[in-house]
């Protein structure tokens, strides 16, 4: 019956349902993975190195904009409508980036690009529930999963042979070519009669998710100052404005769950211990800069030394979640400092090369499997975590809240990351003279994120589970 119902999703009407479902995911995925990889190409030739991290953070944060308006737009123009919109946002932003003179322009166009892919990235899971029967859910969902696998081999591999040969312009054309593809798919594919759901019963907490924008935003425009008084002046907003958050999430309209933004409970240190994490495997789109100022790597072979970090975490997330309560606590534990030490190993061979010969970058490549390990073993625990610690009323609240934490933190490291390596001298000088403490301050400083993440789990694993859902 197992494998009949594999087949039922891909087969007949549920094929091409199946390719929208994926479609979408891919085209976020793939973007973020040529993106990481062609950059260095890009500052190259048309300038902007300080703002390196800036690319990443407006995407991201875009992604998460569209994500979060994506109930409300298919209640108002419904699935086949929200594709319509969505497909020829990012095309247009994919567009921007093609044709970009100048790094500003390039960013303008991610901003665009994010929004309509984040878009794409919530229809995804969104449509499963619409399209499927319930039996096909969980096989549907992980239509998601393969497309990140996807774009893990796929994008590397684009946004290199482009930027090797120096058309990095053509690796945006090439994901532009994607959308047509997929909106025919949504034309032929989509019934003509989905039912459009209802609005969110609640209002959006437009002002919470706003003060997280911005707050990101502060840390990337301090950053790209070189006097270390506007870096610092750009972080104390952005402390300041999560703080506000907080205190709106206690008291109003909510982005996440009841008690989240209060560490000492327990929903509070499973984010806290998941921002941790993901602030720490962020350094990752710095990884192909470095490989290629310091260590003489083509963009094809740095892109994909760089997306181990991402297949570790495929490989720890699948290997590590069916484990017993024993096991839980071990990996839960165990995770965070892999992590931390795998950024401690790159803090002493990123920056010079040479230091074990050949092997050097093998080993480069295990720190960075190894990252992707130490998060990917412990992250099913900790969103089974969320939703065992949820309020029972708050349960798809928490599920949704998942992705924005994600989000806001790759979004908030990256930022951070921009900091830190322009004050080390990524930008000024420069080169490999820049890069080189650029790199030893951003592995150093990041390694101290996932030993914050194991003392936040610690408290966790003090709190007693629920007996409901206890494996």
């Amino acid at each position: 019956m197992r494998h009949g119902r594999w087949l039922e999703l891909l087969r007949g009407e549920n094929a091409a349902r199946s390719a929208v479902v994926g479609g979408g995911m891919i085209i976020h995925a793939i973007s973020t993975f040529i993106v990481v990889t062609i950059l260095p190409s890009v500052v190259r030739e048309i300038g902007g190195l300080r703002f390196f991290a800036w690319s990443t953070t407006l995407y991201v944060l875009a992604s998460l904009l569209g994500g979060a308006l994506c109930a409300r737009l298919l209640a108002r123009v419904g699935a086949r409508g929200s594709y319509r919109l969505a497909l020829p946002v990012f095309a247009l932003g994919t567009l921007v980036c093609a044709l970009a003179p100048s790094m500003p322009v390039l960013l303008v166009g991610r901003l665009i690009q994010g929004f309509g892919a984040g878009t794409l990235s919530a229809l995804s899971f969104t449509m499963v529930r619409t399209l499927f029967d319930e039996a096909l859910w969980s096989r549907a969902l992980s239509l998601t999963s393969a497309a990140w696998g996807v774009a893990t081999l796929a994008g590397p591999a684009i946004g290199g042979v482009f930027a090797q040969y120096g058309a990095w312009r053509a690796a945006f054309w090439s994901v532009l070519a994607l959308v047509p593809f997929l909106l025919i798919l949504v034309e032929q594919s989509l019934p003509r009669d989905l039912p459009r759901p209802a609005p969110p019963s609640t209002r959006l907490a437009l002002l919470n998710l706003c003060l997280l924008a911005g707050s990101v935003l502060a840390v990337s425009v301090g950053s790209s100052a070189p006097q270390a008084a506007a870096n610092a002046a750009g972080l104390a907003v952005a402390l300041a404005g999560l703080t506000l958050f907080g205190q709106l999430e206690a008291r109003g309209r909510r982005l996440l769950p009841h008690s989240a933004c209060n560490p000492v409970t327990a929903l509070g240190a499973a984010y806290a211990t998941m921002m941790m994490l993901v602030i720490g495997v962020s350094t990752e789109i710095f990884v192909p800069y470095f490989l290629q100022v310091l260590h003489g790597m083509t963009p094809l072979h740095a892109g994909y030394l760089s997306a181990l970090m991402s297949a570790g975490w495929s490989i720890g997330a699948v290997g590590g979640s069916s484990q017993a309560v024993g096991g839980v606590r071990a990996l839960l534990t165990a995770g965070p400092l892999l992590l931390a030490g795998m950024l401690a190993g790159m803090f002493l061979l990123v920056p010079q090369s040479g230091v074990l010969g050949d092997a050097q970058l093998w080993v480069i490549g295990a720190f960075l499997f190894g990252q992707g390990l130490g998060i990917g073993a412990a992250w099913p625990h900790l969103c089974a975590k969320v939703f065992a610690f949820a309020p029972e009323a708050e349960k798809d609240l928490a599920a949704t809240s998942i992705t924005i934490v994600i989000m806001v933190a790759n979004a908030l490291g990256s930022a951070l990351g921009g900091m830190v390596t322009n004050l080390a001298g990524m930008t000024n000088p420069g080169g490999p003279e820049g890069a080189a403490p650029a790199a030893a301050w951003l592995f150093g400083v990041y390694a101290v994120a996932p030993l914050l993440a194991f003392l936040t789990v610690g408290r966790l694993l003090r709190f007693r589970w629920p007996m409901a859902q206890a494996r």
